[in-house]
């Protein structure tokens, strides 16, 4: 299964300038924890999530109106091509130690993301199929009777 086959299309993007205040309310509007910082060409210059907000904002006692997207986002934002492999994938974001995948084309712009409950999701999905077919093709169970008392 490739990387594109779980990804969420709907990615929540952001510019650089967007205030902090107004990357909260988008949050929340949104219900997502993070969103991508894209360049006027939809490439991926960061991620920002709602922990940046709390400890680069509020936690410095700054302005979240005059504070923009591009000064608190994480800059070396890892992405995924399109293209790899669900478990590619899984080892890359197990040894970078991330949580959120912007998955881009093979220009380089934003296509998806996927994140780690969106790959959790998947693999139990995918565990459930295989169940249901092992017991499809497995005599039934027995159940033993109680024993009876003496």
């Amino acid at each position: 299964m490739g990387l594109v086959d779980c990804c969420r299309d709907q990615v929540v993007a952001v510019s650089p300038d967007t205030p902090a205040v107004d990357v909260a309310k988008i949050m929340g509007e949104k219900n997502v924890g993070s969103v991508v910082v894209v360049t006027g060409d939809n490439r991926p210059a960061g991620i920002l999530t709602d922990r940046d907000l709390a400890v680069g904002v509020m936690a410095r006692e700054q302005n979240p109106g005059e504070v923009r997207a591009g000064d608190i986002a994480t800059r070396s934002v890892i992405t995924f091509q399109d293209s790899m492999g669900i478990y590619e994938a899984i080892r890359k974001m197990t040894d970078e130690g991330i949580r959120r995948m912007p998955v881009v084309d093979n220009a380089g712009k934003l296509i998806g993301i996927v994140t780690l409950d969106d790959v959790i999701r998947m693999l139990g999905e995918e565990m459930a199929t295989i169940a249901k077919n092992i017991e499809k093709q497995s005599p039934p169970i027995q159940k033993e009777s109680p024993p009876i008392p003496l």
